[in-house]
């Protein structure tokens, strides 16, 4: 997959340059698909950015080659609808409306849209008309992905019909002169036969986009960036020893060399190790040297008596962010904190009004205070995991560090149901590394997105050794991903189940039962908090 991101390292404050791949601009009315359209765009090598609906015209125009309207849960005739600025298509840029965004275009150009008197939903037949652009290399009949209850019934004056379901409804509209066009259907999902390619024919016949990022030019570009935002200055940077971290902090040392200051922060929520393993692969390995701060006892203190997730994250970021600036202050003349924050985070931590609402806060983002003494650098800030990896293999990073499995910033305090505490800390520790233990001894460690386990806030009865128990349960959970944004659960083979489960309660005090997780993402996260 080609990758598609813009060489952004922007901060609260900081305006990033303009980058220098022309981009393809999403307009986000909500639907759960809209990440899909800026991956299925990115895998095209052209750089394309998710934004809110109501982001200013001007802003969207900057360095914008072609524009996307997403799908979204909206009813079009609803008195709180998100609607376009009607001045996108005035700008004289390509723009193709999907589902919502169909609606949406039509309404705002003239066009006639109703309530459905047959709503359709799931997979549909579609003939989109015989060679026209859009369409090119695509068959006669497709099968493709059906979501909404409103419907186009007539196009705006100078649109032609180009394409309708099995049923005979509109479900594409177009106007060649202008470059405006509209699918009723979903192509960024993997249910639209030939969706790829259309998009592709949006992008580069219509909008004429060639794609001309790789790897190399992210490394460069971003290289070149840090170093002009920086300048003199030092950084201090936030490394957990993930993948997300560890390619952050190796990206930022090529540009600055030892000006930055890599610092781990024990928060008394790392897994069983954490310190240690870290340092070997990194300090070791990538020959970054690195300061460990021990603030596990400040951070358990801070979440004593806490239960609810959102505000374990935000006094986490909140004390995480105290730690650098106490740090910065030790350090002397520190401007940047550098943070290994992903596009996943940005997305999910950002709410709007009538599009995709807040899933959770990261510390990354949505967890910080908001009077900051330190600049954030977040060079990593548009990339998908997936993309962080190949950035990461272009700076020769090892495979084993960048198939680390993902670790959340909150660390296992989100994984801990209920109060942490230092007790309920250790016996999670001791579980999560007999589970990743095993699962590696069956060699499936590189197969699986994202495993670990959770400790429950329930206990349950049990025997031990003919004695009637009342102890805890722990859930294991895996699961298959490319980007975070959407998984399944990974079908854990029953012997290594097995296994995980009898050590678990043979060798971790106070843990009675063990429970495997089967959700998929959505409805479910893949965290539990």
């Amino acid at each position: 997959m080609a990758l598609g991101a813009p060489t952004s390292v922007q901060g609260r404050g900081h305006k990033s340059r303009e980058h220098s791949h022309t981009r393809v601009a999403i307009l986000d009315f909500g639907s759960q698909y809209t990440h899909l359209i800026a991956r299925r765009i990115r895998e095209l090598g052209v750089f394309s950015e998710v934004l809110r609906y109501d982001t200013p015209l001007a802003q969207i125009a900057a360095n914008t080659g072609a524009i996307v309207l997403s799908g979204g849960p909206s009813s079009i005739y609803a008195d709180d609808a998100p609607k376009p600025d009607p001045g996108i298509f005035e700008l004289g840029i390509p723009v193709l409306g999907i589902c919502y965004g169909m609606q949406a275009t039509a309404q705002a150009l003239g066009g006639g849209v109703s309530r459905s008197d047959t709503r359709e939903y799931g997979p549909m037949g579609f003939a989109p008309n015989s060679g026209h652009p859009l369409f090119d290399g695509l068959s006669d009949n497709l099968q493709v992905w059906m979501s909404h209850g409103d419907e186009v019934a007539s196009p705006p004056p100078g649109f032609e019909v180009i394409g309708r379901s099995s049923d005979g409804k509109i479900a594409a509209i177009g106007s060649d002169e202008r470059c405006i066009y509209g699918l009723q259907f979903h192509p960024e999902v993997i249910h639209t036969e030939g969706g790829g390619r259309l998009l592709e024919n949006f992008v580069r016949q219509l909008s004429r986009i060639e794609g001309s990022w790789t790897p190399r030019s992210f490394v460069d570009e971003t290289v070149e960036d840090i170093r002009n935002r920086v300048g003199d200055s030092r950084v201090i940077c936030a490394l957990s020893g993930g993948v997300d971290s560890s390619v952050m902090a190796v990206l930022i040392h090529k540009a600055i060399g030892d000006r930055l200051i890599p610092i781990f922060v024990d928060n008394g929520v790392l897994r069983k190790g954490e310190e240690l393993d870290v340092i070997d692969r990194l300090r070791d390995r990538l020959g970054i040297t690195i300061s460990v701060v021990d603030a596990a006892n400040r951070f358990l203190a801070a979440l004593s008596g806490v239960i609810d997730p959102e505000r374990k994250r935000k006094i986490i970021g909140h004390e995480f962010i105290r730690v650098f600036e106490e740090e910065a202050c030790r350090e002397g003349d520190i401007r940047f904190l550098a943070q290994g924050t992903l596009y996943p985070d940005v997305i999910e931590s950002v709410s709007v009004k009538g599009p995709s609402a807040t899933i959770k806060s990261h510390h990354n983002v949505g967890g910080l205070p908001e009077r900051m003494d330190l600049e954030l650098l977040e060079p990593l800030r548009m990339l998908f995991k997936d993309e962080v990896r190949k950035v990461g293999a272009e700076l020769g990073i090892d495979a084993d560090i960048l198939g680390r499995h993902p670790f959340p910033g909150p660390g296992l305090a989100i994984r801990i149901l209920g109060e942490v505490t230092k007790e309920r800390v250790a016996m999670l520790q001791e579980a999560d590394a007999i589970a990743l233990e095993e699962i590696r001894r069956a060699g499936l460690y590189d197969d699986i997105w994202q495993a670990f386990v959770v400790l429950l806030p329930v206990r349950t009865v049990g025997v031990m050794g003919d004695e009637r128990t009342y102890e805890h349960v722990v859930a294991v959970r895996a699961v298959h991903s490319l980007d975070g944004m959407t998984a399944h659960w990974f079908p854990m083979p029953f012997d290594v189940l097995e296994r995980i489960s009898a050590r678990i309660i043979n060798e971790v005090r106070g843990v009675n039962r063990v429970c495997y997780d089967i959700s998929s993402k959505p409805p479910s996260t893949i965290e539990w908090e």
